[in-house]
């Protein structure tokens, strides 16, 4: 467990909140396979109702011009950051609606907003992620339960370790911070959207790029 997830565990833990992390390594709380519902299901159904769900699971995928990319990475990048979303959702909202409250957070990204080159497979599974979060958003919006995403610009993370040193740099370069986000800063912001101070949002994207939006 490490980069955005870790963060947000530490963080909600602090507010007071019981977490768990899920995870495919042996450090986190349960080990399973987000792309695999069967083996979330297991999970889900052993820990009850869950209040507070954030999807942070998520690769790069392949660092490559279009015509490049190989199928096989294509579809894993999709099913680990998209479906496997979806596959967490599927497995917590009933819990939630029968609560009448929870919350909802995904980890999306800037790329799903404006795309970035020789990173298609990543942008089309956020650009996913975040129309699966207005969609859910839109019509859970009556159930106590809030669906809501960020979009990152990039973030110092392990995940970001394999990113190419010259497709890192013109990604900064596009952050008038000129510096590269920090994990708990997202945290901070994935906190409040977890919280009951967060009441009247659903269906939104949050941005928290250091000013590279310019919308």
């Amino acid at each position: 467990m490490s980069g955005l997830g870790a963060a947000c565990a530490e963080r909600l833990g602090r507010a007071g909140y019981e977490v768990f992390t899920l995870d495919r390594t042996s450090d986190a709380d349960f080990v399973a396979d987000v792309t695999d519902p069967k083996d979330l299901g297991r999970v889900v159904s052993g820990l009850g109702s869950v209040a507070v769900l954030v999807n942070s699971a998520g690769i790069v995928g392949p660092n490559a011009d279009f015509v490049d990319v190989d199928g096989s990475d294509w579809e894993r990048t999709l099913a680990v950051n998209l479906t496997g979303t979806f596959h967490m959702c599927q497995a917590v909202l009933p819990g939630m609606i029968d609560a009448g409250w929870g919350r909802i957070v995904n980890i999306a990204s800037i790329a799903g907003m404006e795309g970035n080159p020789r990173l298609a497979a990543y942008s089309a599974s956020k650009a996913g992620v975040i129309g699966l979060t207005k969609s859910l958003g839109k019509e859970l919006a009556t159930t106590g339960v809030l669906v809501n995403a960020i979009a990152p610009a990039v973030i110092e993370t392990p995940m970001n370790a394999t990113t190419r040193p010259d497709v890192l740099a013109s990604l900064v370069e596009k952050i008038p911070m000129r510096r590269l986000g920090r994990a708990e800063e997202v945290a901070e912001l994935v906190a409040w959207l977890a919280s009951d101070a967060c009441s009247f949002s659903t269906g939104a994207v949050y941005d928290i790029s250091g000013g590279r939006a310019s919308y």
